[in-house]
């Protein structure tokens, strides 16, 4: 492949994980990683992606920059990065994260609400000026999964959200602000859950990932089921989780989705 730095002569020493299940033991737990923030996402995830699907230098866009796991492996891996999120404690968290100053030319967070093209779009101007640039050449979208867990009181986050159509729509207009900086033929990625709402389960990637299709030119290139073990209050047979689930009708959530698509527009 020619969007990544992979030398396929070493093949078989490489550590990218190409199976469509990724079992991981625990999260990395090294440098800047701390799991301080309800809902990050484990640093093996960015890390696969960054080093299968960019190379070196290039730009990373992320909607929904978090507590920022994915701007971390990229200083380590040496990608720039562009982040917004509407938490302005995790902007002031991140920022106090990154002050080093080898880096510093090398990555654009701000208060930026996805939902608003204007601001999507004047954000990554100045982030494509700090860097000589035109496009991303990545995308990574880590969305909350409802309203699950919220986030903050702003209206603007897709955490206030119990209504699944209006989630999947108000999704599809950051999809559309984002994707329209992206290289065409380069890819990005979702990475969603799925939700247990009056008592069933609502397959909130599945729709979203449809809902991808449906309305952009795109391929889909790999459906990843990804399991943590270390899933916080779901550990062993025995637990708490496993007498609920044996005293009801349900499974235990211990599973999310990476959803890999090919921009072709």
């Amino acid at each position: 492949m020619k969007f990544n730095d992979l030398d396929m002569k070493s093949w078989k020493e490489s550590d990218i994980n190409t199976d469509s299940l990724w079992v991981i033991n625990e999260r990395d737990k090294s440098g800047k990683h701390k799991n301080v923030y309800h809902g990050n996402f484990i640093p093996q995830i960015p890390n696969q992606l960054l080093k299968r699907y960019t190379k070196e230098d290039e730009i990373v866009l992320e909607p929904f920059m978090g507590s920022g796991t994915t701007l971390f492996e990229c200083e380590k891996l040496r990608r720039k990065y562009i982040g917004f999120d509407i938490n302005p404690q995790m902007l002031e968290y991140v920022n106090s994260s990154m002050r080093d100053e080898k880096y510093a030319d090398n990555f654009y967070i701000n208060d930026c609400n996805s939902l608003d093209s204007l601001q999507v779009d004047e954000n990554i101007k100045k982030a494509n000026e700090k860097f000589n640039s035109s496009q991303v050449q990545f995308v990574l979208m880590h969305p909350p999964y409802m309203d699950i867990v919220k986030f903050t009181e702003n209206e603007n986050d897709l955490s206030q959200i119990d209504n699944i159509d209006e989630f999947v729509n108000k999704f599809k207009i950051i999809c559309e602000n984002s994707l329209k900086h992206l290289e065409k033929n380069r890819y990005f990625a979702i990475v969603i859950g799925d939700v247990y709402k009056n008592s069933e389960v609502i397959p909130l990637g599945f729709y979203c990932m449809d809902m991808i299709k449906r309305n952009f030119k795109v391929k889909l290139k790999g459906t990843i089921i990804k399991n943590i073990e270390g899933n916080r209050g779901k550990l062993g047979v025995g637990g708490i989780w496993r007498y609920r689930a044996l005293n009801s009708d349900y499974y235990i959530f211990k599973h999310e989705y990476i959803f890999v698509f090919k921009k072709e527009f």
